[in-house]
This record gives C-alpha cells, structure tokens and sequence, in this order.
C-alpha cells in the first residue's frame, strides 16, 4: 500500500478545525486507515472532503446519512470507541 497516502489521510483525519471531529477522525485513521483496502480509502477520502459539522452530526446521528455516505465506513465511525490515554475506551 501507498504510505505517502495513509499518512496525507491521518493528517487529513486529525486536522479538521473543529475539535470534536478531529478525536473522533484522527484515532479512527490511526486505527484503521493502514488496513483499509484502496475502495475503503477512497469512501474515506470522500468522507473527509464533507463539512466537519455534517461529519459529526452524522456519527452521532442527529441528522441522517446521506445515501452517498451511508456505508461501511460511516458504519465503523459510528461504533468507533476512542481510547483513553489510560488506555479505556471513551464512553
């Protein structure tokens, strides 16, 4: 896999410029982003050109998916559990 783009798209994830989508984005991407197949990174590339506030409002689910959205990695996002620095997942 490409490194150079894994780690455009970490960067991407963790330099929003609103700090609750970064939390959540950034250790997704840590997570997960290495292991992504090419058409998982590009749902994700997809996803990180929306608004950080759509983004957001999306995962917590206070308004809805839009269709072109509402896939496998939007479904990963809504059960990702950040982990703690004590090494706990958030609740």
């Amino acid at each position: 896999m490409d490194d150079s783009r894994h780690n455009r798209i970490r960067f991407r994830a963790w330099r929003r410029g609103f700090r609750e989508a970064d939390l959540i984005l950034g250790p997704f991407s840590d997570r997960y982003v290495r292991a992504f197949s090419d058409d998982e990174l590009d749902r994700f590339e997809a996803l990180l050109e929306q608004s950080d506030h759509d983004i957001y409002a999306w995962i917590l689910g206070s308004t809805p998916v839009p269709e072109a959205f509402d896939n496998d990695i939007m479904g990963r996002l809504r059960a990702f559990r950040p982990v703690a620095p004590d090494g706990k997942a958030d609740a």
